[in-house]
């Protein structure tokens, strides 16, 4: 506010409590200016007098903007708090799964288990997206392949428990049960109020004043699927959209071309982060274009190996700025968070964090390229 209009401010607030005062029979004397001597002189004034001044005076006393920047104080941003976990398996494979070690002897229908240890993380975040990688059926006829995975209707609730809310289906494990096993899979989730995207279909979820969109492709699909996912998320208004892409060879730490060149294509055309699975093991982070592309995040929970030739992994987690007056996200803050895919030897399916500053924890960060100084 200007000297001129803060002054006029004291002025108005000084008069129409000298008019107050009069009206109950109060001496007012006025104020000595600075170098101005004056006599005590009582002010006499009615009611039609007031009126007519607080009438006047009112509309100086209104806050204003500040003339000198043209403009009220800008709303602070805001920001939204998503995590990303890799490959979910919420069993063994569909053949084998009566060793003592297989998932469901080692879980024995334990909702809260698998994720004891990272359920406070995924809980307390906006939003959790997972890759699910498998059916969720109860169908016994299966594809011929080398591993089949079949994740019981009920085991839907440990997602639940444990704060994911949307899941991936693109993946090359979805439809080990044919069609119709891919189907009771999106009637599962749909009962258990877990959002599910893939190629074919994308997927909204509402955060405040905010709208995130999400699909997914796999290695194999025609990077056409992706880019008409895009295109519809944007016709609904998404502020944000999130690709989770099932990709790469497997067992290898670094991203090949193809993943590369879809990467940045998938960002080129609006994709607000880019998030990998499928290799088994964890590839390096990319900032492409002011964007984070992550090529694998390796798995997670995957009861699909009962032992780990490797069993580093993470949560992601990316901040995301926004902008509340565009909707606009102006800035992008990722977070790393080391984990091993299980609490023991072999494979337990209880994922637990590397305690900060292990070896094994900057053995996490040297395989992403990593540094938690890059945010």
């Amino acid at each position: 506010m200007t000297d001129i209009k803060r002054l006029k401010k004291i002025t108005a607030l000084f008069l129409l409590g000298s008019l107050i005062a009069g009206t109950v029979g109060c001496s007012i004397s006025a104020p000595a200016a600075t170098g101005v001597s004056t006599s005590d002189t009582t002010v006499d004034i009615n009611e039609e007098q007031l009126m007519s001044a607080a009438s006047v005076e009112t509309s100086d006393i209104t806050e204003e903007p500040d003339e000198t920047t043209g403009s009220t104080v800008p709303a602070e941003p805001e920001e939204i708090l998503i995590s990303f976990i890799g490959d979910v398996t919420l069993c063994s494979d569909a053949r084998g799964g009566h060793s003592a070690r297989s998932f469901n002897n080692v879980v024995r229908g334990d909702m809260d288990y698998c994720f004891q240890n990272c359920r406070d993380v995924l809980s307390s975040d906006d939003l959790t997206i997972a890759n699910l990688e498998g059916a969720v059926t109860t169908r016994t006829s299966h594809k011929s392949k080398q591993f089949v995975f079949k994740m019981a209707p009920e085991n839907m609730q440990m997602l639940v428990n444990a704060g994911i809310e949307a899941v991936n289906l693109a993946n090359n494990h979805s439809m080990d049960f044919f069609e119709s096993g891919y189907q009771d899979t999106k009637d599962n989730l749909d009962q258990y109020g877990i959002v599910w995207s893939d190629q074919h279909t994308s997927a909204t979820y509402q955060i405040g004043d905010y709208l995130i969109g999400m699909f997914g492709i796999c290695d194999w699909d025609n990077a056409n699927l992706a880019y008409s996912r895009i295109e519809e998320l944007k016709g609904k208004g998404c502020n944000i959209i999130i690709a989770t892409c099932h990709w790469g060879t497997e067992a290898t730490y670094k991203a090949n071309s193809k993943q590369i060149t879809l990467a940045h294509a998938l960002i080129d055309r609006g994709v607000d982060i880019v998030i990998g699975g499928h290799p088994h093991r964890l590839q390096p982070i990319e900032k492409y274009n002011g964007k984070w592309i992550a090529y694998s995040i390796s798995n997670f929970c995957f009861g699909g190996n009962l032992g780990l030739s490797d069993p580093d992994t993470i949560i992601l987690q990316c901040k995301f700025v926004m902008d509340s007056e565009t909707g606009n996200c102006v800035d992008y803050r990722l977070n790393v968070i080391p984990y091993s895919q299980t609490s023991s030897s072999g494979n337990d399916f209880c994922p637990v964090p590397y305690e900060w500053g292990s070896t094994r924890y900057y053995r996490v960060l040297s395989r992403l390229g990593w540094s938690q100084e890059d945010e």
